[in-house]
């Protein structure tokens, strides 16, 4: 058939290989190297979701793809589609239960529901202001603390509009060891010889909240460096959560001993985890349902890695001791959003996660090893008979929760293999969500999520796209000129700890603090 100008923009267009992906007119990448006057990478440009990227959008498809993708001169027209079929989606504030998990998310994965994937989305990238925010510089005085502080979070991070407020700082000790998760300074006198920031809590202001037809308090949980060395040291044995004073009525339930030390330890003699990550967390939870008790709330926990494993303990912790249950009567449910997380506990853990109604939904890289440990062997994968004979081993897991399984390998934009800890990158699975629409379907970026952000800390994106590796950086890893034109580490504002009235939140939660966990 002839091709002429009035039948053109009926015709589909099937890039013959994968390379052919982009128009000749796509704009350049957002210049995700340049530095604002703070020294920080500019990604607040890479994050928004502008119609600038909508070439390479609409472009991309996956080896997969049962959908012919528009020519040229339909663009437009695609464009105008999309807009009026995002304007007959539901608002948010209206099925966020289902969102958040009331349903088990059933016929909202397979295809993909729009607000779903933005807020899987929305929650990774505060996943992803832990380790943004977190200090590695071993040769800074405040390794192993967040860099910026509470109040300023969100908007030097370049996510100003966020939405929420940073409400407290979370520390743990290093009790036990973990390679790539507590870092040290060189120095010798540091901000603390104990302890680390491990993450935050966050409340939606008021127009976010409106948006979303709730007040939600958000937990953050940050998870190891890109390596993965930590599997095999922390990875050892299961015991009973009961035995860390979480208060479980069957002793039989029991998660992996490493996370569950890491949550209660805590160390008296320093000030910032005096209070183990577990009381910090579920005493402002408290405070903050206190605070808004004329509100719908909801209570969301997000992280990553080993970040994802805290965040499922914990927010099985919030339920279990009814933190949760407001002064009504009312419940504010709780959500796991996990991204790239191990397996937590044993096969009567995921029971009692169901039975007290814990959400979670797993957020996964079928090429990622993280997810599939440990139980390696004994897991809910393996024949029933196993399982049945394995059910009491300290080795047998399984993982809790409904599961979304994403393939790198179906984004046109990364390379087919990556090695391990690409697959587990957080970014890339943020830009795996962004292209995902249901099984078998075409790979397109719903949202316009720039692919650069992927090589912030990997070199996973195709070379031919031209973005460097691991181009994230800190504006001369923090020094900065004195009036005597020395270079110098500057100091920092006093690190928050703890609030005074924690004593009397531990009170009302009937916690004993003179006994150890």
């Amino acid at each position: 058939m002839a091709v002429s100008p009035s039948n053109m923009a009926t015709i589909p267009f099937k890039p013959r290989h994968q390379n052919h992906l982009l128009l000749q007119s796509q704009p350049p990448l957002p210049p995700f190297c340049q530095k604002s006057p703070l020294g920080f990478s500019q990604e607040s440009h890479l994050r928004r979701r502008s119609r600038r990227s909508s070439h390479a959008i609409l472009q991309a498809s996956s080896k997969t793809s049962d959908l012919s993708l528009p020519s040229t001169a339909s663009l437009a027209d695609h464009l105008e589609i999309e807009k009026e079929k995002k304007s007959d989606e539901p608002r948010l504030a209206d099925c966020w239960r289902e969102i958040h998990g009331e349903g088990d998310w059933v016929g909202m994965l397979d295809p993909c529901h729009p607000a779903l994937r933005s807020e899987l989305i929305r929650y990774g990238e505060m996943a992803q202001a832990c380790y943004d925010a977190f200090d590695y510089e071993p040769f800074s005085k405040y390794c192993g603390s967040c860099r910026f502080s509470r109040l300023d979070f969100f908007k030097l991070l370049g996510m100003e509009d966020a939405g929420y407020e940073v409400t407290r700082y979370l520390y743990a000790t290093s009790n036990i060891n973990l390679p790539n998760f507590f870092k040290k300074s060189r120095w010798p006198k540091v901000w603390s010889k104990n302890a680390n920031w491990i993450g935050y809590v966050a409340v939606s202001n008021e127009e976010t909240s409106r948006r979303l037809g709730r007040r939600d308090i958000a937990v953050a949980w940050r998870g190891t460096v890109t390596r993965l060395e930590w599997i095999a040291d922390l990875m050892d044995f299961l015991k009973p959560v009961s035995s860390n004073k979480i208060p479980c009525p069957d002793p039989t339930v029991k998660v992996e001993s490493g996370f569950l030390d890491l949550y209660t330890d805590r160390n008296e003699e320093c000030r910032f985890c005096k209070y183990s990550a577990r009381e910090q967390i579920l005493t402002e939870i408290r405070r903050l349902i206190e605070m808004y008790p004329d509100e719908d709330l909801s209570i969301t926990m997000t992280g990553h890695s080993l970040g994802s494993a805290l965040a499922i303990l914990s927010g099985y912790d919030i339920v279990e001791a009814a933190v949760n249950v407001m002064g009504d009567g009312r419940v504010a449910p709780v959500c796991v959003f996990s991204y790239s997380g191990p397996r937590v506990g044993n096969v009567r853990f995921k029971e009692r996660v169901e039975l007290l109604e814990l959400k979670v939904l797993r957020v996964v890289n079928v090429h990622d090893v993280v997810p599939k440990s440990p139980g390696f062997i004994f897991n809910e994968a393996a024949p029933p008979v196993l399982m049945k004979v394995a059910r009491g081993l300290p080795w047998s897991y399984s993982h809790v929760g409904v599961e979304l399984a994403l393939d790198h390998q179906h984004s046109p934009f990364l390379k087919p293999a990556g090695d391990l800890a690409c697959a587990h990158n957080l970014e890339a699975l943020l830009h795996l969500l962004d292209g995902y629409h249901g099984k078998g379907r075409r790979f397109a970026l719903a949202s316009g999520r720039d692919p650069a952000l992927v090589n912030k800390a990997c070199d996973f994106l195709k070379d031919h796209y031209m973005v460097p590796p691991n181009w994230r950086q800190d504006h001369n890893k923090g020094m900065i000129r004195d009036p005597d034109g020395r270079w110098i580490q500057p100091e920092r504002p006093r690190i928050e700890d703890h609030p005074d009235d924690m004593p009397q939140h531990l009170t009302q939660l009937g916690f004993l603090h003179n006994t150890n966990p």
